[in-house]
């Protein structure tokens, strides 16, 4: 007597994914936009420039009047900024009144002291090592990158209470913007040298997540229905993974998973994700497919089923466990009651019983 498996479409978080998909190349547009409105803000540092003159204000945040805004140009060139870094210099700084002498620059002790401060009232965990002013905005409040110990640095703005982006979501919004067309304006990007970070850091996050590939790109893709960044990881000849940070630790979804419940992942090649496939196979019936194609099928109570074209013609459909271990392979000419049989691969009719 043979039965026919049903295979319940994804499962598990593929809902709070679909959720996501809709919505998060919006929501990495709002991360970007909410600062640039901030820094495009900027006012003018003293009332005595004269008509038509740029102000230090207007050059610390990217501001030309008359003409379009420069988005992610603090003023200057990187050896400018860079040198200011170091000595504290602040670009933004009202000037002082005439036959009064000016004040002194803050230190990069101060300035690390006053980082440290706004990011401890925005709630932000970050060890502040490095800081950068970058001007103030439209109420005088200071705007500042800080480069944070061990983790993603800050664009933070000290207003009440203070408005903390990292680096890794804006850099992010520069990804999608740029995606979707090459010369589109991305607003303020980090440029601390230290925050050039983001593989380190997310590639650190995909190991807490159990990720064991070596990691080779990644990036902040938006946020989840619950809120949560979601992070996409490439690896190096296999498939890559979504992953993100609950409240209970980390959620991690293959790229199979992804790509089954309509996402994207442009980190990961079909032929990667044969690689990475093909290992599961070792062992099995289906050691020697040298595979073409694969699909995800979906999952039920035993497992998550894929199917597997091979170069030779024949096909295979594969049940793997929670812990990606393959645990039976179904020759296509007979696994036509699993999940609908094979469709990447022609075979015979016959029945199948699954065990």
């Amino acid at each position: 007597m043979t039965r026919t498996l049903c295979l319940a479409k994804g499962g598990g978080n593929e809902m709070s994914i679909w959720s996501f998909i809709v919505f998060y190349k919006k929501t990495l547009g709002l991360i970007g936009g909410a600062l640039a409105l901030v820094l495009i803000a900027a006012q003018p540092a003293s009332a005595q420039e004269r008509p038509g003159e740029r102000s230090e204000s207007d050059r610390a945040s990217g501001v030309i009047r008359g003409e379009q805004v420069l988005p992610g140009r603090i003023g200057g060139d990187r050896a400018d900024r860079e040198t200011e870094y170091r000595t504290g210099g602040v670009r933004g700084a009202r000037r002082p009144a005439r036959g009064q002498p000016a004040a002194a620059a803050p230190s990069v002790e101060e300035l690390i002291v006053a980082a440290q401060a706004e990011m401890t009232a925005s709630g932000k965990t970050c060890q502040v090592s490095e800081v950068a002013m970058l001007g103030r905005d439209a109420q005088q409040h200071n705007i500042y990158e800080a480069a944070c110990s061990g983790g993603p640095g800050y664009i933070v703005v000290a207003s009440t209470p203070p408005l903390a982006v990292d680096c890794l979501e804006l850099a992010g919004t520069a990804a999608t913007a740029r995606a979707r067309n090459p010369e589109a304006s991305v607003g303020q990007q980090c440029a601390l040298p230290a925050n050039d970070n983001g593989l380190a850091v997310i590639g650190g996050w995909a190991k807490e997540a159990g990720v064991t590939c070596t990691v080779d790109q990644a990036l902040a893709i938006g946020k989840s229905s619950a809120d949560n960044m979601i992070y996409e990881i490439g690896c190096s000849g296999q498939d890559g993974y979504w992953i993100e940070k609950t409240a209970s630790g980390w959620g991690l979804q293959d790229c199979m998973q992804v790509i089954a419940s309509a996402g994207e992942c442009n980190f990961t090649t079909a032929e990667e994700q044969a690689a990475g496939f093909r290992a599961k196979l070792v062992g099995t019936d289906a050691a020697s497919c040298d595979i073409q194609n694969l699909r995800s099928m979906g999952q039920n109570a035993n497992g998550r089923y894929f199917e597997a074209k091979c170069g030779a013609g024949d096909g295979y459909i594969v049940r793997i466990n929670a812990q990606g271990v393959t645990q039976q392979v179904y020759p296509c000419a007979t696994a036509q009651n699993i999940g609908g049989g094979c469709r990447l691969t022609t075979a015979a009719p016959a029945a199948a019983t699954e065990q």
